[in-house]
């Protein structure tokens, strides 16, 4: 990666706030929707919103998972997004400058279904009334924080904070009809004076008011067993980030920082082309609660390639 992309690539990434291998069970996993996040192909949605959507579409992809910003979205949000939407190459609506009826209105008739969107902590706490008209107006029932941000998770207590925190947005989502869900980053997997971060928010938030979206890189990469959370933790993790990884790599520190996440973009990889015992995983996953499975390659190149080849292998395996 040169020095350019490795730049842009961390912008974005700020904006947006391994164990051993597990033995292959002859068990079928028996996936029948694959979804796809979004981020994935951001440029070719801007280009083409109806084309890229016809692309999922025909590639097999059931199910979609959204990104704000939304032009409801804090207006914190939307600053931070404003240095990089010329690198990601949209136009900074996750609704690609349509209503939100055209766009439940594309999907539907690609016979997709908008399931999940990730959104940020500030529009959480200050935006929940319009995010629940959002759901009702596109269709999808989750919305995902993506990362805390790095100020509000430098010690234990702030994460037990943030626990409290994600109790009272989880009690607000399920009174306009959501539920709130947290996508875990590489940080937050080892522990800190006898505590594992990530642990503290599993145990002290409700666990019928706060859901879990496990990215699989992401926790590989932090040094933690996805297959152990998935047992630990049943019935809390409903949806996935699914990807694959070159080779076996971790995090030159605790994961928590943009550019660490970046220095990793390197070893991401279409599903079944890396080291990831996917079947094993996926067929836990799915015994442990998980509910939706999505494909993500960050800004992936040759997406009609890549994404297409991913979801044949979770349809093959």
């Amino acid at each position: 990666m040169d020095r350019r992309n490795f730049v842009q690539k961390t912008a974005v990434l700020t904006a947006l706030g391994m164990s051993p291998l597990f033995t292959a069970q002859s068990e079928s996993m028996g996936l029948k929707k694959v979804g796809v996040q979004l981020f994935s192909i951001p440029k070719l949605l801007e280009e083409d919103f109806n084309k890229g959507v016809k692309m999922l579409s025909q590639m097999g992809y059931k199910e979609v998972e959204m990104y704000g910003p939304f032009p409801f979205s804090a207006d914190s949000a939307k600053k931070r997004w404003e240095s990089i939407i010329p690198m990601v190459g949209f136009s900074g609506s996750g609704y690609f400058d349509r209503t939100p009826q055209e766009i439940r209105s594309i999907f539907k008739d690609n016979k997709i279904a908008v399931t999940s969107t990730h959104t940020d902590l500030d529009t959480l706490e200050t935006r929940m009334g319009q995010l629940g008209e959002a759901g009702d107006a596109v269709g999808f029932k989750y919305v995902g924080l993506p990362a805390i941000p790095e100020e509000r998770r430098k010690t234990l207590d702030d994460y037990k904070r943030i626990a409290e925190t994600f109790n009272t947005i989880g009690e607000e989502a399920k009174k306009v009809g959501l539920k709130f869900a947290y996508h875990n980053h590489g940080y937050g997997l080892q522990e800190v004076n006898g505590q594992v971060p990530l642990k503290i928010i599993l145990e002290e938030t409700d666990p019928g008011l706060v859901f879990f979206e496990m990215d699989l890189y992401w926790t590989i990469a932090g040094g933690a067993d996805p297959v152990e959370y998935l047992e630990a933790y049943p019935k809390r993790y409903h949806l996935m980030h699914v990807k694959d990884m070159k080779e076996k790599r971790r995090f030159s520190g605790d994961g928590g920082s943009p550019q660490e996440w970046v220095e990793l973009f390197p070893f991401m990889t279409t599903a079944g082309d890396g080291i990831m015992d996917l079947r094993s995983i996926t067929l836990k996953a799915q015994k442990a609660g998980v509910k939706h499975f999505y494909v993500e390659q960050d800004m992936v190149q040759n997406p009609e390639i890549a994404l297409k080849r991913s979801i044949d292998y979770l349809r093959s395996l």
